[in-house]
């Protein structure tokens, strides 16, 4: 029997998204299994989640590969899943309600911690920076931008001169970088906390062809690209698709009787020119995790 995993992410206008539905459609066709991808055509849309979890759940998925569009408010739709007896296999946002089987993420505040100070140190350990945060209603946002603050501060002198709203959509981060740039405020560098974002800023700036070094976070494979042609400096990879990879396996494993880790937690990479070379690939030819090496992470 072919094995279904519902497959929930949070929209389609964010690439990290895109390529977490790629990464759980090759992890599952390599186990023979098959993926139904739920996904809100509001972005984020609340309502629309609970809406397509009570759509899978009268499919009757074998399991659901899950990332809560809300850190809290489809809590019902997660108890939903575990009174239907489908397992949970959570990415990215951890749930806060019901049963999971296992999660699978980053540290966001690390991750942010490491590249500020990667930006800090090709700084000269002092600048002016703009930061670029995400979405508040996001558990993700208010993490990294505690990394953010915390990697800065560790120079000492390099000082945050703006905080911008992004939505961690590229639209978004370009309107409200034109509108700064517009005010002529003077600053060195920007860190955006996701590449969507960094790459609207790039966006930005390109119209007023001015030049700063730029960082973001996700190593999707536009920022990679961009990475590649100096316009970007740097990125962090906080990588979905290997995520939905791994939560994908993990449920295959799990539904054939195979134990999994309750936690798994990608470790911290950075992406700049030295490296970019081995992330410059679409999200169809990248590598697949090795489940050896991720029963290592914890």
């Amino acid at each position: 029997m072919t094995l279904t995993i519902a497959v929930f992410t949070k929209n389609r206008a964010n690439p990290a998204y895109e390529g977490a539905r790629i990464g759980a459609d090759r992890v599952a066709a390599a186990h023979r299994a098959r993926t139904v991808h739920y996904v809100p055509e509001k972005p984020d849309d609340v309502e629309e989640q609970r809406d397509l979890v009570a759509r899978a759940i009268e499919a009757r998925p074998d399991a659901a590969v899950f990332v809560p569009v809300h850190e809290t408010a489809v809590n019902d739709a997660v108890i939903a899943l575990n009174a239907a007896g489908i397992p949970l296999f959570n990415l990215i946002v951890p749930t806060t309600a019901g049963e999971r089987v296992t999660f699978v993420g980053s540290d966001d505040r690390a991750l942010a911690s490491a590249l500020a100070a990667y930006l800090s140190r090709a700084l000269g350990g002092s600048g002016r920076v703009i930061v670029i945060e995400g979405n508040p209603a996001s558990p993700t946002s208010p993490q990294r931008l505690a990394g953010i603050r915390e990697g800065l501060a560790r120079s000492g002198t390099v000082t945050i001169v703006a905080s911008l709203r992004g939505d961690y959509l590229r639209n978004v981060a370009a309107r409200e970088m034109t509108q700064l740039l517009a005010s002529g405020l003077e600053f060195d560098a920007v860190m955006a906390a996701n590449d969507s974002m960094a790459l609207g800023v790039l966006d930005a700036m390109a119209q007023k062809q001015l030049v700063r070094p730029v960082v973001g976070i996700n190593a999707i494979p536009e920022a990679v690209a961009a990475i590649g042609d100096g316009r970007l400096l740097a990125t962090a990879s906080f990588d979905a698709m290997k995520m939905a990879c791994i939560a994908t396996e993990a449920a295959v494993r799990h539904l054939r009787g195979e134990p999994v880790l309750a936690r798994i937690t990608l470790p911290v990479q950075i992406v700049d020119r030295s490296n970019w070379m081995e992330w410059n690939k679409p999200y169809e030819s990248r590598a697949l995790p090795a489940w050896d090496e991720v029963m290592q992470y914890r």
